[in-house]
């Protein structure tokens, strides 16, 4: 008997000190950076920079954070919630991609292969050079070498939205690419009579290339986009509230959208605001268009940080979102446009990919193996792998306001510190 209970007090001391061993789990969000986050985005809505903003952060497959400050609707006194429906514009973007990157998987492209292989009519591209204003039309000489898939991946395929550009910005104009009328075939029949503003692979500007990712999509699977996309990547991940026509049972749930004109917030009225929204069109775009949630947006986050799978099912494989989220930019690839402005990125298959620590206390914070995109109405997410984080970010202000994402990602991880270079 005495043996049996010294055996059963070695066996609790044993449980006891391996207990004591386990891990604690620290998180970067704690009740400070809470509170830091909670007083930021309070400050946007005080400040008149926006008429509501919402938050939801996953750290280690938890929530760790979620809050919602002022109004959807400011007219209507209709308060920011968590299942506000937004206008979530390029960050569709990533998710045309990771419908893409499931045929990639099946074997059905590889990333060089020309564009033309699949997509003739992108066969022979011209590309512009400049104007000849005495004759009255553009200089052009042929591509150097076909568009590849990779080119539409990352924004290099020479596809220009420069409509200051003589001559060639009266051609955009005139093809009309995006009109909501066209269906993908036919705006990428209009695309390709469209002389390239520069050499496939030379410059990175962004702009219509993920519409054409769309397009192909639809070649390799023989399915309407919409309808992939639908089926391979949102009902799989049970996004339920994403979607590009918003029934009229979930209209009451949208936000308003909003115009900064100097200091004052102009509501913009909701037919407008959401025409493309409340209306079946013939075109379903590739990078832009879609509507989401704070929790629907989040599980897209998720599936990503967790390498391709979520709640055992899995969209895409380990080593495609790695590769999907490693930078495919190369160095001579100078002429950037506006990227830069991101902070130390490159762009890997429709995200920035963070390179290097901010450079500049002036820049966006982050961690190093970051990627993350962002909207034209200043919504944004990002997934960071080193801290197992994902992060969603909700306003709807137009023109893109940067700085809301600045001082967001500053009340996450702290005002940006700069390392010390070693002494000389």
């Amino acid at each position: 008997m005495k043996q049996t209970v010294s055996l059963l007090f070695v066996g609790l001391l044993f449980f006891a000190s391996c207990k004591k061993q386990e891990p604690e789990v620290h998180n970067l969000v704690d009740e400070t950076v809470k509170t830091r986050i909670d007083s930021t985005l309070q400050s946007f809505v005080d400040m008149g920079d926006v008429a509501g903003t919402s938050a939801l952060i996953f750290e280690k497959g938890k929530e760790v954070y979620y809050n919602a400050f002022g109004y959807a609707d400011l007219k209507n006194k209709k308060p920011m919630e968590r299942n506000t429906l937004v206008q979530i514009y390029s960050m569709t973007k990533p998710i045309t991609g990771t419908a893409l990157m499931t045929l990639y998987e099946e074997g059905k492209f590889q990333l060089d292969d020309p564009l033309e292989k699949y997509a003739p009519e992108f066969a022979n591209m011209q590309v512009y050079t400049g104007y000849d204003s005495i004759a009255g039309e553009m200089i052009l000489e042929p591509a150097k070498r076909p568009i590849t898939i990779r080119d539409i991946t990352r924004h290099t395929a020479g596809f220009s939205g420069r409509r200051d550009l003589p001559g060639l910005g009266e051609a955009i104009a005139e093809a009309d690419a995006l009109n909501r009328e066209n269906t993908l075939a036919d705006m990428a029949k209009k695309l390709s009579t469209v002389p390239l503003g520069y050499q496939p692979g030379e410059h990175w500007e962004y702009g219509i290339s993920v519409d054409v990712q769309a397009y192909l999509v639809e070649l390799l699977s023989g399915q309407p986009y919409a309808e992939y996309v639908q089926e391979h990547v949102l009902d799989p991940l049970k996004m339920n509230d994403t979607q590009y026509v918003v029934p009229e049972s979930k209209r009451n749930r949208m936000s308003s959208a909003y115009r900064r004109s100097g200091d004052s917030l102009i509501q913009l009225p909701n037919e407008e605001a959401h025409a493309y929204n409340y209306k079946k069109w013939p075109l379903t775009a590739g990078g832009w268009g879609l509507t989401s949630t704070l929790d629907d947006y989040m599980r897209f986050a998720q599936m990503l940080v967790n390498k391709g799978t979520l709640e055992g099912v899995q969209i895409l494989d380990s080593s495609t979102v790695k590769l999907m989220a490693t930078n495919h930019l190369d160095e001579s690839i100078e002429e950037r446009s506006w990227l830069p402005n991101k902070g130390q990125v490159g762009f890997g298959i429709d995200f920035a990919v963070r390179l290097r620590p901010p450079a500049s206390v002036e820049e966006n914070n982050g961690v190093v193996g970051e990627f993350f995109w962002d909207g034209a109405a200043t919504t944004l997410f990002w997934v960071d792998p080193v801290n197992d984080l994902t992060a969603v970010f909700f306003v709807q202000v137009l023109p893109h306001y940067g700085i809301l994402h600045k001082k967001f990602r500053d009340a996450v991880y702290g005002p940006v510190t700069l390392e010390e270079s070693p002494a000389e």
